[in-house]
């Protein structure tokens, strides 16, 4: 009888715990990355009345008889299942598409978040809501992510003009192909100049004009002529800059087909720029548009895996740490295995209400059940108290 009683009471302690878990994962149904919490049971230990018996000559084996003791918690889950993106169009809100975690910090301490509700302090430090800082992975190190918006683009002069594409082998009479290219000078400035290619069947030659000084004047002096298949890169000087400014041309992306001109000349360089706007790609680099038509990129979000997710400690805040169970932080940018990032789009929780509600019933069903289970053990006692009347 009175054993019944505890296995009420065990019963109902349980049922309490499934409510707190479903009243957390009600509370917060519309909280980014949450992931809800599960709640198993499993039976505690019994009391064996008589043990089991094996089969003899005459008389068969017999079964244990025990008697359980009630019930008592198995697990306590958080199940990191993804949810659906909700778009927001806001730059810096992000979303996961597949697995892995931001990673942000504070001091020496790691957390781990589905939480991509991001901000710019006043440094330009990318943080989250609670100014926990977001971290780059780059060569295996995490960095903070700062995005200065006064940030200028030192000019680079151009050293290098790459020449690709066809001259063909079958050209027939004289072939003239002309290409204006930006070259910066010394001094940081653009510079135009034209490209001119000429030639018949194998023999083709190129030459820089710049016509920015009267008369035009060529470099170099005299065509330079093109030898497939293994032309070497030369080195010239720019006629008409000061100071003098040597480039070498790369001729290495040059073909020698038969078919139609295709040939074009790519200097590398650019001007001074200033930061314009930033965005973030699918694999989480941060790329900045520069005032000079640059984009350079500012860092690459980390993304953490685990080996077992569910092993994760909630540490508030929409916020994970990790332990002993949950494996180390394997930590490498989007999509080396990991998810991707969506732009301007945040995770919702991964509540499902109608599930909660009629995980709720079953739990205060079970609850009631309990609680009849001890009014009965009660009313058995009052009764063998009335027998001595």
């Amino acid at each position: 009888m009175l054993r019944s009683m505890y296995s009420g009471i065990s019963g109902m302690k349980n049922f309490q715990t499934k409510l707190d878990v479903i009243g957390n994962n009600i509370a917060n149904v519309n909280t980014y990355g949450f992931k809800k919490g599960r709640v198993t049971f499993k039976d505690t230990m019994n009391q064996t009345v008589a043990g089991a018996s094996a089969a003899q000559e005459n008389r068969g084996g017999k079964n244990a008889m025990q008697v359980g003791l009630g019930s008592t918690l198995a697990t306590i889950d958080t199940i990191h299942t993804g949810s659906s993106l909700q778009t927001t169009g806001r730059s810096l809100d992000l979303g996961i598409d597949g697995d892995g975690y931001f990673v942000v910090s504070q001091g020496q301490t790691q957390y781990y978040t589905r939480a991509g509700n991001f901000y710019l302090d006043d440094n330009g430090t990318l943080v989250n809501a609670d100014g926990l800082k977001v971290q780059s992975y780059e060569n295996g190190v995490l960095n903070d992510i700062t995005v200065n918006v006064n940030a200028m683009l030192p000019a680079v002069v151009t050293n290098e003009i790459t020449l690709e594409g066809n001259l063909p082998s079958d050209a027939s009479g004289a072939n003239e192909l002309v290409q204006q290219i930006k070259v910066v000078d010394a001094n940081g400035d653009a510079q135009v100049l034209d490209v001119e290619f000429k030639g018949t069947g194998n023999n083709w030659t190129v030459q820089l004009w710049n016509r920015n000084v009267d008369p035009a004047q060529p470099s170099p002096a005299t065509p330079q002529a093109i030898t497939f298949p293994n032309q070497a890169n030369s080195t010239i000087a720019l006629s008409g800059f000061t100071p003098a400014q040597n480039v070498t041309l790369n001729f290495s992306g040059l073909t020698n087909q038969p078919g139609s001109i295709t040939a074009m000349a790519n200097p590398n360089g650019n001007t001074a720029g200033m930061l314009e706007s930033f965005n973030i790609g699918s694999l989480g680099e941060i790329n900045g548009v520069y005032s000079n038509g640059e984009i350079g990129t500012l860092g690459q979000l980390a993304i953490a895996k685990f080996s077992n997710g569910s092993g994760l400690l909630k540490a508030g805040n929409s916020l994970f740490q990790e332990t002993v169970n949950s494996g180390v932080a394997n930590i490498n940018v989007a999509g080396e295995g990991r998810g991707v990032i969506a732009a301007g789009s945040l995770e919702m929780s991964n509540v499902d209400l109608s599930e909660e509600f009629t995980e709720m019933i079953t739990a205060q069903r079970g609850f009631q059940s309990n609680t009849r289970i001890i009014t009965t053990s009660d009313e058995i006692l009052q009764e063998l108290v009335n027998l001595k009347r």
